[in-house]
């Protein structure tokens, strides 16, 4: 018997719904997949990268740090986590490490206090002879100025909610890159714990380590003149 054009039509829109479906699942696994083998770091630039990551006030409400550091070292990276309190005690260890030349690739990663510490622990190690590769802030809570620089400094924020974009000082080195995430369902307590923000500081963190056989700035030495900003270092403005 010739089945109806009604039967006919359901199966192949059904086909199609599958298709369609499993088209999504494919797309769904790569986006979470923090990175690809091409992607990842050798493991000479690795064994000479140290990744710090500073927790916010009460040491309690950072704790996707602590999974960021473990993702990390799961990837044979070594990480430091600790309280942003620790942060002129991290750079002093950080500099010795460097000048020794068992160190070659510093980078910094911080949520709430432990973002706002950022600037003062890169101005630092700076005064230290000693350059930073990459820095990540995770929704600093107060008005933050970076004076001295970072090869590159992301300040992930919620424009709407207590994070602040860091404003740059006029002569600032280096690239400085303010991200606005509002109105993704992120919040100050939850924005380190996000699976999306933390691939993508996975990412960020994999992609300059890559980058680490290319020379790093040249630190400016205290009370030197500073040259004119990078219009890339422009903060925007709050809405």
């Amino acid at each position: 018997m010739r089945p109806n054009g009604r039967h006919t039509a359901g199966a192949s829109q059904l086909s199609a719904l599958r298709v369609w479906a499993m088209g999504l699942l494919l797309l769904s696994a790569v986006a979470m997949t923090p990175a690809t083998a091409k992607a990842a770091p050798t493991q000479a630039a690795v064994a000479t990268t140290h990744v710090y990551l500073l927790r916010g006030v009460l040491n309690i409400f950072s704790l996707g740090l602590d999974t960021i550091g473990a993702r990390l070292q799961a990837q044979g990276i070594p990480v430091t986590v600790a309280n942003f309190v620790s942060w002129s005690s991290l750079a002093d260890e950080a500099a010795t490490a460097y000048k020794a030349g068992r160190l070659k690739t510093i980078i910094l990663v911080g949520h709430s206090s432990g973002a706002t510490a950022l600037p003062d622990m890169i101005a630092k190690l700076n005064q230290l002879g000693v350059p930073v590769k990459l820095a990540i802030g995770l929704d600093s809570v107060f008005k933050t100025k970076l004076s001295t620089g970072a090869e590159r400094y992301i300040n992930i924020y919620i424009g709407d909610g207590p994070g602040e974009p860091v404003r740059a000082a006029a002569g600032l080195r280096g690239k400085l890159d303010n991200v606005d995430v509002r109105g993704t369902g992120v919040g100050h307590i939850s924005i380190d714990k996000n699976e999306a923000i933390q691939r993508r500081v996975i990412a960020e963190i994999d992609a300059a380590i890559m980058r680490s056989r290319a020379p790093a700035l040249p630190v400016a030495e205290p009370g030197a003149p500073r040259q004119a900003r990078s219009a890339a270092a422009t903060a925007p403005a709050r809405n």
